[in-house]
């Protein structure tokens, strides 16, 4: 059994020769082995239009910090990683923090847990809780780009303006259509390298006719954390062909999304950067002692309002949150369907689709694929309309009667408690042992860990709920783990936005 610093495998991670042009900016990461070996590659942001000033301090820094992002998942394997570019105070304490938090996340869930990727000894490393996981030390360096301004006013963004997180999943399109109601949408689609780009492509082509603030940055991140699997020794060689639901080893993936859109929301002023994430996405966990958060960080509550603070102290004023973090995923399925079924039928929420006729098409097999279908039955509705067959959904419903899915208890147990009262699937030992009806699964929900109204801008508050309110059941808030149902409209119109519950009694 070998120990955690078995994994400090690397002498150095270098992100260096930053180069910024008016659209594109790109940087060499270098690769030192112990052998004194160095290998490099150069990963990229793209846009179609211009959004950098190369002489502009401000979006040299900016470039600085999209290249940096990627960085941040090597923190356990290197000795030193040095960041060459123009960063503040801030951006060094950002990149610090986050890549501490990436590390211990690392650990506990692709160390600790089951990892199919890994070779012995590495999967099975002794438990062990540190005071500090990363064991890069981080050096930072100015190769004679121009300082940033000391004293700059603070941006006051357009409020109404919301720069959206898209892809074709049922959140980005859920929040496209509820912001295209209450302000300016401004949809921003990162074109992975790789065939993550599949499940966005249907709904970018229909976005570019219907959408003229549509955006589509390339980025060749995923060739970047592709090369650096190989040149892991503890990672098996043929690890691009093992079919799994996890990446190997990367945790920090939507920060390097995130930050190709932030040269969008600068220039345009935009005031709101929207992510698609439900109620489901915010856990904290411990194992043996050491915090955590599921692997589930990035898509969280604790994400969105850490990225707040950073805009913040940059002097940006930018919100970045989730209009769904109230919602589970049956219930964002719902409004979606009910309300914007132009835009779910561009929905494909699975990553083994395929290309048939110009069009991206489910797999119809994967438990992503099941689970889509399941909720569309349970809700009345046909998986036909974004692509799923007669015989997908027939082979759906039948893998339902003897799988489970991939959601919370509550959430899972409700489908099944759905689709067992409308004979959709089997009844036998499997089914019956999770279906159990849980009403709050349909309702809005508040507590103080995962949703909380004051994570919401205040303007936007009660149009979005007068939406949401149409296709939930009521709203619900936890109090000593149970729920309990309350007038949200009187909390959302009136001081102090949302009463706090702490061991059973209200406050204010």
């Amino acid at each position: 059994m070998s120990d955690i610093r078995s994994l400090v495998v690397f002498s150095s991670l270098k992100v260096h020769q930053l180069r910024v042009e008016p659209a594109r900016v790109r940087a060499t990461y270098t690769l030192a082995k112990m052998s004194g070996e160095t290998l490099s590659n150069e990963l990229i942001y793209s846009y179609s239009s211009p959004f950098f000033d190369p002489g502009r301090a401000e979006d040299i820094n900016l470039a600085s910090m999209m290249l940096a992002q990627v960085a941040l998942n090597y923190g356990l394997f290197c000795k030193t990683i040095t960041f060459e570019g123009l960063f503040d105070e801030t951006d060094q304490r950002f990149l610090a923090d986050m890549m501490e938090n990436t590390s211990r996340e690392i650990l506990v869930i692709k160390f600790f847990r089951k990892n199919e990727f890994l070779l012995p000894p590495f999967d099975s490393l002794k438990p062990e809780k540190l005071n500090r996981y990363t064991a890069a030390i981080l050096e930072f360096s100015n190769p004679g780009f121009p300082e940033l301004p000391k004293d700059r006013k603070k941006d006051l963004p357009r409020e109404d303006h919301y720069a959206i997180l898209s892809s074709g999943g049922k959140d980005s399109l859920l929040s496209y259509g509820i912001v295209r109601e209450l302000g300016v949408a401004h949809p921003v689609y990162i074109n992975e390298s790789g065939r993550h780009w599949y499940t966005a492509v249907n709904a970018h082509h229909y976005f570019r006719e219907i959408e003229p603030n549509t955006v589509k940055p390339w980025c060749n991140s995923d060739r970047i954390f592709n090369w650096m699997l190989r040149h892991m020794p503890f990672i098996k060689p043929n690890f691009q062909n093992i079919r799994a639901d996890i990446y190997p080893i990367r945790l920090w993936t939507v920060a390097v999304f995130l930050f190709g859109v932030l040269p969008v929301v600068r220039k345009r002023g935009l005031g709101n950067v929207l992510i698609g994430n439900e109620y489901d996405t915010t856990l904290k966990g411990n194992f043996e002692g050491i915090t955590h958060y599921h692997g589930l960080y990035d898509q969280s509550k604790y994400f969105d309002n850490a990225l707040t603070r950073y805009y913040d102290k940059k002097g940006w004023g930018i919100r970045q949150y989730s209009i769904l973090r109230s919602l589970s995923e049956l219930l964002i399925l719902k409004v979606l369907v009910k309300r914007y079924p132009e835009l779910q039928r561009h929905q494909v929420s699975c990553h083994a689709a395929h290309e048939e006729d110009g069009r991206m098409l489910p797999c119809g097999n994967c438990e992503k694929c099941r689970r889509i279908v399941g909720m569309l039955k349970a809700l009345g509705e046909d998986p036909k309309r974004c692509g799923y067959t007669e015989e997908q959904i027939k082979r759906g419903l039948d893998a339902l009667s003897r799988q489970s899915v991939k959601q919370l208890g509550s959430d899972a147990a409700h489908l099944y408690s759905m689709l067992l009262d409308q004979g959709l699937i089997e009844r036998n030992a499997h089914t019956a042992r999770l279906a159990k009806a849980h009403p709050e699964i349909v309702m809005l929900r508040f507590d103080n860990e995962r949703s909380e109204l004051e994570d919401l801008p205040r303007h936007i508050r009660k149009p979005l709920f007068d939406i949401l309110q149409h296709y939930s059941e009521g709203s619900v808030r936890l109090i000593d783990r149970k729920w309990h149902t309350f007038a949200l409209e009187e909390e959302v119109l009136t001081p102090p936005y949302f009463l706090k519950a702490t061991h059973g009694k209200e406050k204010t």
